[in-house]
């Protein structure tokens, strides 16, 4: 089996607790998926996030098929970290951990999601031109919508001495 991987980074401007309340509540996660994916959760989920908890929902991720989709969220340390996990679903291994850490201006988010694909090595050729893009494509729609629900990140902040390490101030 391959293994993929991808990350992201995205600070947005709000505090630590009300960045993990955002992201703990798994109703929240339609409003950073592309309408597009038809996403759907099938069974009503707590407001918050615990280890253990079961995520049904359905998904058109590719060509408007529906996709049955369900994950466990097996590990928690609110409010910095937590883990879901495949269960059912499109990939034959899907592994998303999901980092929250403060930084000036707000919290860092730090996505890091490994993934295979099932029929491996049949499907290799489609990872590069469908699975791939696709989602990058979904991460995207995500860093916009953050940027939309908690607004812009903050500006990165300059000291003199990276002004004077850039030529500026000359």
């Amino acid at each position: 089996m391959h293994l993929y991987r991808i990350e992201e980074r995205q600070t947005v401007p709000a505090d630590l607790p009300n960045a993990w309340d955002f992201f703990s509540n798994p109703a929240n996660l339609a409003r950073i998926t592309p309408p597009d994916m038809g996403f759907e959760i099938t069974v009503p989920p707590p407001e918050r996030i615990y280890s253990g908890l079961i995520i049904s929902y359905r998904v058109r991720p590719l060509l408007g098929i529906p996709v049955e989709w369900v994950t466990e969220i097996t590990h928690i340390d609110a409010p910095h970290y937590f883990v879901d996990v495949q269960r059912g679903g499109p990939y034959a291994f899907w592994h998303h951990e999901h980092q929250f850490r403060a930084v000036p201006g707000g919290t860092e988010v730090h996505d890091r999601v490994s993934y295979a694909l099932p029929f491996d090595p049949l499907s290799r050729p489609l990872h590069d031109h469908l699975i791939h893009p696709r989602l990058r494509a979904i991460f995207e729609y995500r860093r916009r919508a953050l940027d939309r629900i908690f607004g812009p990140p903050p500006p990165a902040r300059t000291t003199n001495l990276d002004r004077l390490t850039n030529g500026a101030g000359k």
